[in-house]
């Protein structure tokens, strides 16, 4: 009899712990969906954001007339990271297309050195905060950087799509997980989830993809 009770008891032990686990990792699962959601719509917004300055669709734009840049790496840079990054920074004169604004303190970052007098297509994101002030803002435009950008913002659907899946079924995508896949994508299915799940992520892969291989024709 007192080796029942001990069964019964080490029986009621071991369910109230697996239930104790369960229900962390089924928090943790959501707790990374969370995490995959702000992720994915930060990316996408940031991708929007720079995407719509380098096509010149925001902004002002303008021309930047190249007075001088100069190469500048962190200390702490490692040889490999210098050769394969070079942060540049022209400075120049900004003048606005239709003539009425200008800068004789612009400068922007770009990926390698212009010669004097070159002329950059850069767009005005923040105009100076006086007269004579140097902290207006400045991207050097082009479709190329524009369509990478985009492909950041398709990028961000898929890490969104991946954020519904988990907050909406407690699958956790990384360590122990409360639910297997084959549960959570058949709970998913009994709602709206799965349709936006796979509609966010589909078009998410499509979009950056097309996005990126459009991005080397200009």
């Amino acid at each position: 009899m007192a080796r029942t009770q001990g069964t019964g008891s080490g029986t009621g032990l071991d369910r109230s712990l697996n239930g104790l686990v369960g229900g962390a990792f089924g928090r943790l699962g959501r707790a990374g969906g969370l995490v995959f959601l702000l992720a994915g719509l930060v990316l996408s917004g940031f991708g929007a954001y720079e995407g719509a300055y380098a096509a010149g669709w925001a902004g002002t734009r303008g021309t930047l007339t190249v007075q001088q840049c100069e190469v500048s790496y962190p200390s702490n840079a490692s040889r490999s990271s210098r050769k394969n990054r070079r942060p540049v920074r022209c400075e120049g004169t900004f003048v606005s297309e239709d003539g009425k604004s200008m800068d004789a303190h612009a400068a922007v970052q770009v990926r390698r050195r212009y010669a004097q007098g070159a002329e950059l297509a850069v767009q005005q994101t923040d105009p100076p905060t006086g007269a004579g002030a140097m902290d207006a803002e400045y991207v050097q435009t082009g479709m190329d950087r524009a369509w990478r950008w985009f492909g950041a913002f398709f990028g961000g659907w898929v890490l969104t799509g991946l954020g519904v899946f988990c907050l909406a079924t407690g699958f956790a995508p990384f360590g122990r997980s409360r639910i297997s896949f084959d549960a959570a994508w058949e709970a998913a299915g009994r709602g709206g989830t799965r349709s936006v799940v796979i509609g966010m992520i589909g078009v998410g892969l499509v979009g950056a993809g097309v996005s990126f291989l459009v991005s080397y024709f200009f």
